[in-house]
């Protein structure tokens, strides 16, 4: 049986309490960027062809370079980061591992389901969500470990915090998702950057063949477009500033977050998430904090929606 995990998204069992078509409802549960990076029209033998190894090293250069990855770390193109979240946990010999409380519960579950103890105490792995979700804090320490996971999954909004120096490091595996900061996350593509070895055990793990040609085609695209993300940043800075303003109006204050969700402390955030879901808006919540409301941000067209909620 697949173990049930707290995540934003759930539209539909939404939609069977509060109504409404699914085109009515504004999903601001997740940290997707509303604006995803245009699809490219693909030629025929991009959706028929088994992808070649060309491609795959095509993609991971890619990746390499716009994460500026030191030469002696390997890239490793992924369906997607859960994917390579689930495998982790086997690339060591099951010990004790330190995952932070309030963050991206997948890294735990993980662990757990492996078979590993989820401990502060003396732990021989480590696991670090930087900038945090949902807090938006970033990792600036030195900790070291046999195994040390640092996901930054939304990192790409501050490429300067990033802690890619030490993807080389023996033990160490930086992961990057590709779905958050170009809102493609149906397309399930993940980087996993580090420790050649581990780097090795994991694309073993995986097969042949892990990425399909479509992500192949537009990762290689969407990672060498640096205008379009410097101009992504722009706009999620300011889209950002006007979804705070928007919830500060109403008495929110700011808890933290990233500029692709916002974290608001409120009275009672069920009754938040009850109300805006009376108007076909989703927000996040979470098991433990009463008070604690997450927000994503509306895509252009769908401002007018929240601000009549609110």
């Amino acid at each position: 049986m697949t173990q049930k995990r707290d995540h934003g998204g759930g539209v539909d069992a939404a939609r069977a309490e509060y109504g409404g078509a699914r085109s009515d409802w504004l999903d601001l549960s997740t940290g997707i960027n509303p604006v995803p990076y245009p699809i490219p029209a693909l030629n025929a033998d991009t959706w028929n062809a088994l992808p070649d190894r060309a491609a795959m090293d095509a993609l991971e250069r890619a990746a390499q370079a716009f994460w500026n990855v030191p030469d002696t770390a390997s890239v490793l193109a992924a369906p997607g980061a859960s994917a390579l979240i689930a495998r982790i946990p086997t690339l060591a010999k099951i010990g004790k591992v330190r995952v932070e409380s309030r963050t991206y519960n997948e890294h735990e579950a993980a662990f757990r389901l492996t078979g590993w103890d989820v401990s502060d105490d003396n732990p021989n792995a480590r696991v670090i969500v930087s900038p945090n979700n949902p807090t938006g804090d970033f990792w600036t320490g030195t900790d070291q470990a046999q195994l040390l996971i640092i996901d930054e999954s939304f990192c790409d909004l501050s490429p300067e915090k990033t802690r890619i120096d030490l993807a080389a490091n023996p033990g160490t595996i930086i992961l990057k998702s590709f779905g958050k900061f170009w809102g493609l996350a149906g397309l399930r593509l993940g980087f996993a950057i580090g420790d050649p070895a581990l780097i090795a055990k994991l694309a073993n793990a995986l097969g042949p063949w892990p990425v399909s040609g479509p992500a192949l085609r537009i990762g290689v695209l969407a990672l060498g477009d640096y205008g379009w993300a410097a101009e992504t940043r722009k706009r999620l800075a300011n889209d950002s500033t006007r979804i705070d303003a928007l919830m500060q109006a109403k008495g929110a204050k700011i808890q933290g977050g990233t500029d692709l969700f916002r974290l608001y402390r409120v009275d009672d955030a069920a009754t938040w998430q009850a109300r805006l879901a009376k108007h076909h808006i989703w927000s996040r919540i979470f098991p433990y904090s009463k008070t604690w409301l997450r927000l994503g941000l509306p895509a252009p067209d769908r401002w007018d929606q929240l601000k009549a909620a609110l």
